[in-house]
Protein backbone atom coordinates (compact mmCIF):
# COMPACT_ATOMS: atom_id res chain seq x y z
CA UNK A 1 0.00 0.00 0.00
CA UNK A 2 1.44 3.39 -0.98
CA UNK A 3 2.04 6.16 1.52
CA UNK A 4 -0.93 8.12 0.04
CA UNK A 5 -3.24 5.10 0.22
CA UNK A 6 -2.27 4.53 3.85
CA UNK A 7 -2.87 8.21 4.64
CA UNK A 8 -6.22 8.16 2.82
CA UNK A 9 -7.32 5.03 4.69
CA UNK A 10 -6.24 6.53 8.02
CA UNK A 11 -7.88 9.84 7.16
CA UNK A 12 -11.14 8.25 6.05
CA UNK A 13 -11.26 5.99 9.10
CA UNK A 14 -10.43 8.74 11.58
CA UNK A 15 -12.76 11.24 9.93
CA UNK A 16 -15.68 8.98 9.01
CA UNK A 17 -18.13 11.70 10.05
CA UNK A 18 -16.40 14.20 7.77
CA UNK A 19 -17.02 12.04 4.70
CA UNK A 20 -20.43 13.19 3.64
CA UNK A 21 -22.99 11.08 1.89
CA UNK A 22 -24.99 13.76 0.13
CA UNK A 23 -27.90 13.21 -2.22
CA UNK A 24 -25.39 13.29 -5.06
CA UNK A 25 -22.91 10.82 -3.58
CA UNK A 26 -20.05 10.05 -1.26
CA UNK A 27 -16.71 11.86 -1.05
CA UNK A 28 -13.66 9.75 -2.00
CA UNK A 29 -9.94 10.51 -1.69
CA UNK A 30 -8.48 9.71 -5.12
CA UNK A 31 -4.87 10.94 -5.15
CA UNK A 32 -2.43 13.50 -3.84
CA UNK A 33 -2.48 16.88 -5.58
CA UNK A 34 1.18 16.39 -6.49
CA UNK A 35 0.21 13.25 -8.46
CA UNK A 36 -1.43 15.51 -11.06
CA UNK A 37 0.87 17.75 -13.08
CA UNK A 38 -0.48 21.28 -13.63
CA UNK A 39 -2.62 21.61 -16.79
CA UNK A 40 -3.12 17.85 -17.10
CA UNK A 41 -5.62 15.23 -16.05
CA UNK A 42 -5.70 11.79 -14.50
CA UNK A 43 -8.35 9.10 -14.44
CA UNK A 44 -9.70 7.65 -11.21
CA UNK A 45 -12.03 4.67 -10.89
CA UNK A 46 -14.60 5.74 -8.29
CA UNK A 47 -17.56 3.51 -7.47
CA UNK A 48 -17.21 1.82 -10.85
CA UNK A 49 -17.09 5.12 -12.78
CA UNK A 50 -14.11 6.50 -14.64
CA UNK A 51 -13.72 10.11 -13.53
CA UNK A 52 -11.30 12.50 -15.26
CA UNK A 53 -9.76 14.89 -12.75
CA UNK A 54 -7.93 17.98 -14.00
CA UNK A 55 -5.52 20.27 -12.20
CA UNK A 56 -5.00 23.68 -13.80
CA UNK A 57 -1.94 25.89 -13.45
CA UNK A 58 -3.52 27.78 -10.53
CA UNK A 59 -4.33 24.45 -8.76
CA UNK A 60 -8.03 24.80 -9.63
CA UNK A 61 -9.55 21.30 -9.86
CA UNK A 62 -12.31 19.93 -12.11
CA UNK A 63 -13.83 16.45 -12.33
CA UNK A 64 -15.90 15.15 -15.28
CA UNK A 65 -16.72 11.81 -16.88
CA UNK A 66 -13.76 10.18 -18.61
CA UNK A 67 -15.99 8.74 -21.34
CA UNK A 68 -16.05 10.56 -24.70
CA UNK A 69 -19.36 9.76 -26.42
CA UNK A 70 -18.07 10.97 -29.81
CA UNK A 71 -15.28 8.39 -29.94
CA UNK A 72 -16.93 5.80 -27.67
CA UNK A 73 -13.74 5.65 -25.59
CA UNK A 74 -12.62 6.50 -22.05
CA UNK A 75 -10.01 9.10 -22.99
CA UNK A 76 -11.04 12.53 -21.66
CA UNK A 77 -8.38 12.52 -18.91
CA UNK A 78 -5.71 12.41 -21.65
CA UNK A 79 -7.11 15.47 -23.43
CA UNK A 80 -5.46 18.86 -23.81
CA UNK A 81 -6.60 21.54 -21.36
CA UNK A 82 -7.15 25.02 -22.76
CA UNK A 83 -9.37 28.06 -23.01
CA UNK A 84 -12.07 28.81 -25.59
CA UNK A 85 -13.65 32.25 -25.32
CA UNK A 86 -12.78 32.53 -21.64
CA UNK A 87 -14.19 29.09 -20.80
CA UNK A 88 -11.81 26.41 -19.54
CA UNK A 89 -12.12 23.28 -21.66
CA UNK A 90 -10.53 19.92 -22.38
CA UNK A 91 -10.15 18.72 -25.96
CA UNK A 92 -10.76 15.02 -26.43
CA UNK A 93 -7.60 13.36 -27.78
CA UNK A 94 -9.54 11.43 -30.45
CA UNK A 95 -11.79 13.80 -32.43
CA UNK A 96 -10.83 17.01 -30.58
CA UNK A 97 -14.32 17.89 -29.34
CA UNK A 98 -14.07 20.47 -26.55
CA UNK A 99 -15.86 19.94 -23.25
CA UNK A 100 -16.32 22.76 -20.76
CA UNK A 101 -14.68 21.72 -17.52
CA UNK A 102 -17.22 23.55 -15.36
CA UNK A 103 -20.39 22.20 -17.02
CA UNK A 104 -19.33 19.19 -19.12
CA UNK A 105 -21.11 20.67 -22.17
CA UNK A 106 -19.56 19.89 -25.56
CA UNK A 107 -18.76 23.18 -27.34
CA UNK A 108 -19.25 21.70 -30.82
CA UNK A 109 -22.42 19.74 -29.96
CA UNK A 110 -24.33 21.34 -27.09
CA UNK A 111 -26.75 18.40 -26.96
CA UNK A 112 -23.89 16.34 -25.48
CA UNK A 113 -22.96 16.89 -21.86
CA UNK A 114 -20.53 14.94 -19.67
CA UNK A 115 -21.36 14.44 -16.00
CA UNK A 116 -19.42 16.79 -13.72
CA UNK A 117 -18.53 16.00 -10.12
CA UNK A 118 -17.76 18.14 -7.07
CA UNK A 119 -14.02 18.05 -6.38
CA UNK A 120 -11.95 19.66 -3.65
CA UNK A 121 -8.52 19.71 -2.07
CA UNK A 122 -8.19 18.56 1.55
CA UNK A 123 -4.79 18.53 3.25
CA UNK A 124 -2.97 17.91 -0.04
CA UNK A 125 -5.36 15.17 -1.21
CA UNK A 126 -7.84 15.43 -4.06
CA UNK A 127 -11.37 14.36 -3.11
CA UNK A 128 -14.25 13.78 -5.54
CA UNK A 129 -17.93 13.26 -4.80
CA UNK A 130 -19.60 10.47 -6.79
Amino acid sequence: MSQFQQAAVSDSTANQAAISTAASGTWHAVCALDDIWPNTGVCALVEGRQVAIFRLQDDLLYAIDNYDPHSDANVISRGIVGDLGGERVVASPIYKHHYQLSTGICVEDTDIRLQTYPVELRDGAVWVQV
